[in-house]
């Protein structure tokens, strides 16, 4: 009899608990994924009309779209989905007249931050410092 009445109360929480409306805070993880080619600001700024696509490749790495249809213009694109939501998304693209660069344009990630190199001093003290083999 006690047995009976346990089932009959663990059942219907079971059944809602399984239901995807009422357990939604049990969501699994997702991962922040980003895809693509980051092509920065200063990679950008180093393009220059006239390139080969050699060179180009050696810059911004391999494109993402190489379609055979139009073999004169290279797709480079990037996502970025943090916690199952697209937060950012670009597209750079770049034309070229036989082998050599002749236009580009798209969105880019911002330069990459440069830190200022470590003081001379503080460097110094470090390799003066004495050693422990005596």
């Amino acid at each position: 009899m006690m047995k009976a009445k346990v089932l009959i109360l663990l059942l219907p929480i079971a059944l809602m608990t399984s239901a995807c409306s009422v357990a939604n805070f049990l969501t699994p993880y997702k991962l922040d994924i980003p895809q693509g080619n980051e092509i920065t600001a200063d990679q950008v700024a180093q393009l220059k009309k006239g390139m080969t696509r050699s060179q180009v490749r050696f810059l911004l790495g391999t494109p993402l779209l190489n379609d055979p249809f139009h073999a004169n213009r290279w797709d480079y694109l990037y996502s970025d989905a943090r916690g199952g939501q697209l937060k950012e998304k670009k597209s750079f693209f770049l034309v070229f007249e036989g082998d050599s660069l002749v236009s580009f344009a798209g969105e880019t990630l911002p330069a990459a931050v440069k830190f200022p190199p470590a003081q001379a001093s503080a460097a110094s003290s470090v390799s003066s410092a004495p050693s422990s083999k005596e």
